[in-house]
């Protein structure tokens, strides 16, 4: 269900990626999306620890499979299955709407393997970059301009979370507090409940078995509210159910029965 990309692949959306150049695109633009077709079939977008207390009020929280877990937002519990986004790409009412999208089609990334620095790219496919008539001015007189500087800024600031996420992934795997997680929904009517594997969540019988040292130590350095905001978005995971099956994307019940209550 959530299962780690494999390495040495474009990061989910980006089917290119290319430096932004004052040379190549001084007269290149920059236009808003009103809506995002690419997320339409995206069950599960990545999410940093920043956004852990505004996202749990709408997705469940769970964490990649794999060595190199990623905290991920569910969008929806079956693969090319997303129950906020219409399929033309338009939001279903108001929700939050995690960095990693907005990041998009931009982002910063080495241009080689060995390269300190990361440079400003972007997906020349996304449509919302490149010689248009309307839009934000990428670049003046050889320049970045404000809007370039803020999309830059913003990128920046995205790593920065990403870098606090990975701390705090890598030291719930030291606290060996991860493990794989499992849910069963057993909607009203139906004779077998449907099971949700493929993820990761905090183990909640270890989490209560710590020490209160361990404990203080976690809601000293911010740890514990995220790890709450977790497990407490966890009960979202039934209300995501429900909405595919009012939508009619699966999994299919049998004639009569009806969605597992929220």
């Amino acid at each position: 269900m959530a299962t780690q990309p494999p390495a040495n692949t474009l990061p989910l959306f980006y089917g290119g990626l290319e430096p932004l150049s004052s040379n190549q695109h001084a007269n290149y633009k920059s236009r808003s999306a009103q809506k995002a077709p690419f997320l339409a079939q995206t069950h599960a977008v990545p999410l940093t620890i920043d956004e852990f207390v505004a996202s749990q009020r709408f997705f469940p929280i769970v964490f990649s499979s794999g060595e190199n877990p990623v905290p991920l937002a569910l969008m929806g519990l079956n693969e090319g299955v997303n129950v906020f986004v219409e399929e033309d790409g338009s939001l279903r009412g108001e929700i939050y709407v995690p960095a990693y999208i907005r990041r998009y089609p931009f982002m910063l990334a080495r241009l080689r393997p060995d390269a300190e620095e990361l440079s400003l790219c972007f997906d020349p496919g996304s449509e919302l970059v490149g010689e248009f008539d309307e839009g934000n001015v990428l670049f003046e007189d050889g320049k970045p301009s404000e809007t370039t500087n803020a999309i830059l800024k913003f990128c920046e600031e995205f790593e920065m979370a990403a870098q606090r996420t990975a701390s705090f992934v890598a030291e719930l795997k030291s606290m060996d507090l991860l493990m794989e997680g499992e849910v069963s929904i057993q909607p009203t009517g139906s004779e077998q409940p449907f099971i949700y594997r493929g993820f990761q969540m905090v183990n909640e019988e270890k989490l209560r078995e710590l020490r209160g040292d361990e404990l203080r130590k976690m809601n000293q350095n911010g740890m514990l509210p995220l790890v709450m905001a977790h497990l407490f978005s966890m009960a979202l995971m039934r209300e995501l159910f429900g909405r595919q099956v009012q939508q009619g994307k699966g999994p299919q019940l049998p004639a009569g029965a009806g969605a597992a209550a929220a």
